[in-house]
């Protein structure tokens, strides 16, 4: 089963963490997923320094820094906004503010004024590209880098089903 349809069938946020800790990518990196609430509004993710996601200098390598926060929004608004809505990561825009060493993490959080948001930019069928800052802190709570997290929505056209 691929990804996507693991995403799709996963009813319950416990069986997406499972299946997202697992998810090769995920592995390779040595992030894990510490916490999906059942609502689908927050998502704790964190990576612990492994001799294999270390760049040349022995900090965290920028990549898995920023797979490690990659796609939690779009996971999330997809499970909110449901089959009514189409939801893409469009773009990111990542800043390293210092060495990442040590165990690092983020939180990703979905509000009510966020939904309430998209839905009003969305009614008409129009997409929209809300952006959501993230950010990757190291376990003393110092700042790592900031994430500007670009997602594409919009509403899909009533289905004309008779």
């Amino acid at each position: 089963m691929s990804l996507k349809n693991s995403v799709k069938k996963a009813h319950q946020a416990k069986k997406l963490k499972r299946i997202l800790n697992w998810y090769g990518p995920y592995l390779g990196a040595g992030v894990k997923i510490e916490y999906i609430a059942d609502d689908w509004r927050e998502v704790k993710v964190s990576m612990a320094m492994k001799w294999y996601n270390r760049n040349a200098v022995g900090t965290h390598f920028g990549g898995s820094l920023y797979a490690m926060i990659d796609p939690h929004y779009m996971l999330m608004l997809m499970k909110l906004l449901g089959e009514d809505y189409v939801v893409w990561d469009k773009a990111a825009h990542i800043d390293f503010i210092k060495p990442g060493t040590g165990t690092v993490s983020a939180t990703m959080n979905v509000t009510d004024d966020m939904l309430k948001d998209i839905k009003n930019h969305t009614a008409g069928g129009e997409k929209y590209l809300p952006e959501y800052p993230v950010e990757i802190t190291n376990e003393a709570g110092e700042l790592v880098a900031r994430c500007l997290k670009t997602l594409y929505i919009r509403k899909k056209p009533p289905s004309n089903k008779n």
